[in-house]
């Protein structure tokens, strides 16, 4: 079974020939390999490791894995969802490996990580990695391989004490947290010695030349589909977005350079292509990429496309989409309101919103979904209203074109101008009022669920005192009922759960992630909070909980 799932692999680059003594590395994802083969971000640093003499590299998922080292070095974690932390540490079980890294030896490996949700906050997960990786692998893999093997033969603390001066590495151990209380809010975190840094800068790739498919394979999530990183970041900057604050600025990839060779190598072993990104209708030459694509040679090839920005859908568009196998589109508009938009710095009216809708069925898609939050801070019951009634208007303009509302609560996230709030209390209730009212329109109403994003934003926010919940949660089963208890558990060791997910915080506050730097410096990030209260309703009608 393991074997024919790897054997149908094909490879878009060359693994190198490991060299004598190269390092045993186990590089692994946290989930079923049909998951962790469909992230782009895992299949490049894979790659990337892979392509190293240096390194003798074997891949794990929680399923299957390659033959692996009886001795391994180094351990890395790609993370794209914060509750497959429960799979980290299963699979740190399964290699017999100590969940907490104090009581690691030299004789076990270094345990890192990388990903968005270890470099938006690692702090929950701080006890059970050595080391974390922050920002973009382009520039911090070869920098840490290559500090790594100064010191391969120390001792462990000198191994971390001279990775943790490799700029976006870092050390969970060398920081001492202080806090008020037990139950409290943090007082202080700090460097154990001058010798470490105070502040860990994430790093930021700026090239022009972005990320593709390094494997294509039918075992995929997306059978057979060939990626393509189009941009990176989003200039849009909605207050909320981790996607677009995390990884500032908005780069695009070079169409010459970048994209046009990658879908050719793409196309060599697959007709399905996948379009990346989180505004890829924004990349400057987006029309010309599109000609490309719509060349007769290239009829037989599906084409699949991220989420877009909403006045970018033109019949164009639509038309390209439908002739190359796509049957509808995605588009976030976060809600009915112009005022919460404006709150958000989502830069649409409804009117383009509807255009949308009338150009999409125009150039011949069957459907549309488009992406919606309550809870967003600053939002009343009228603005859910509205949703609503711009929901009866986009089916009353485009006839016939089915739609589609996913919606979720507002989670916090780190290094966001909206990192400050908790999550409203009233969400749920409001999940429940879209559905009551958008189902009879006959439009297909999938809310996420409102207490799963209470654990996302438990952990979006939590420090490391979350860490022995994590740990305790992982056998009492995956409920919001299972974290309740350890809660209960746990009572006067760390805050009350409530204080993690639905309190306002101040912004005086020492956050969990202060001393790890992101695109923006917390000054630009105030004064984008500045921008977005001032358009909340006068303080008698506001209803932020």
């Amino acid at each position: 079974m393991t074997s024919a799932v790897f054997a149908s692999e094909r490879l878009l680059f060359t693994p190198a020939t490991p060299e004598v003594g190269a390092i045993p590395t186990i590089f692994a994802f946290p989930n079923e390999y049909s998951v962790g083969i469909t992230s782009l971000g895992y299949q490049v640093v894979w790659a990337t490791l892979a392509s190293r003499s240096d390194l003798q590299v074997s891949r794990l998922f929680t399923d299957i894995h390659e033959p692996l080292p009886r001795q391994p070095e180094l351990l890395g974690y790609s993370i794209s969802w914060e509750l497959d932390y429960v799979n980290i540490l299963n699979l740190l079980e399964f290699l017999e490996i100590p969940l907490k890294s104090v009581d690691r030896s030299d004789r076990h490996p270094l345990v890192f990580g990388g990903g968005p949700v270890l470099t938006a906050n690692p702090e929950p997960f701080a006890d059970f990695f050595d080391l974390i990786l922050l920002g973009d692998g382009e520039i911090l893999l070869g920098d840490f391989v290559d500090a790594y093997k100064e010191v391969r033969t120390a001792d462990r603390d000198t191994q971390l004490r001279r990775l943790a001066q490799v700029p976006g590495v870092y050390v969970p151990s060398l920081y001492e947290v202080t806090y008020h209380h037990l139950t409290g809010a943090i007082e202080s975190i700090h460097p154990v010695d001058a010798q470490i840094p105070p502040q860990v800068h994430k790093q930021t790739y700026r090239g022009n030349t972005l990320s593709a498919s390094t494997v294509v394979t039918e075992k995929a999530a997306w059978e057979n589909i060939y990626m393509v990183e189009v941009v990176r970041s989003c200039p849009e900057m909605c207050r909320f977005c981790l996607a677009s604050y995390l990884t500032l600025p908005f780069r695009t990839a070079s169409l010459a350079d970048s994209l046009i060779p990658g879908i050719g190598r793409g196309l060599e072993v697959t007709n399905r292509i996948g379009l990346l990104g989180a505004s890829v209708t924004q990349h400057p030459e987006f029309e010309k990429l599109l000609d490309f694509l719509s060349q007769p040679q290239y009829e037989d090839v599906r084409l699949s496309i991220a989420s877009v920005r909403t006045n970018t859908v033109t019949p164009k568009l639509a038309e390209t989409l439908c002739q190359r196998g796509t049957n509808s589109i995605t588009i976030a508009v976060e809600s009915g309101s112009e005022r919460l938009r404006q709150i958000i710095n989502k830069k649409l009216n409804n009117e383009e919103i509807i255009q949308a809708a009338i150009n999409a069925k125009a150039g011949g898609l069957k459907s549309l979904k488009l992406y919606g939050m309550v809870g967003i801070p600053g939002e009343e019951m009228s603005d859910v209203e509205q949703t609503v009634a711009m929901m009866k208007d986009m089916k009353k303009a485009a006839p016939g074109l089915r739609l589609t509302f996913g919606c979720s609560t507002f989670v916090p996230k780190a290094h966001t101008p909206f990192q400050w709030f908790g999550v409203n209390a009233q969400a749920e209730k409001r999940l429940k009022f879209l559905q009551k009212h958008l189902k009879p329109q006959g439009i297909d109403f999938r809310p996420e669920s409102y207490n799963w994003s209470v654990i996302q934003a438990l952990i979006s926010r939590g420090d490391r005192r979350l860490s022995p919940l994590l740990e305790l949660t992982r056998h009492y089963g995956d409920s919001l009922g299972s974290y309740r208890r350890a809660f209960k558990e746990l009572k006067g060791q760390l805050p009350e759960l409530d204080f993690y997910v639905h309190a306002d915080w101040s912004t005086d506050q020492v956050l969990p992630w202060s001393h790890l730097q992101g695109s923006l410096p917390q000054a630009t990030l105030l004064k984008h909070l500045d921008t977005a209260t001032s358009n909340f309703a006068p303080p008698q009608a506001v209803t932020l909980r």
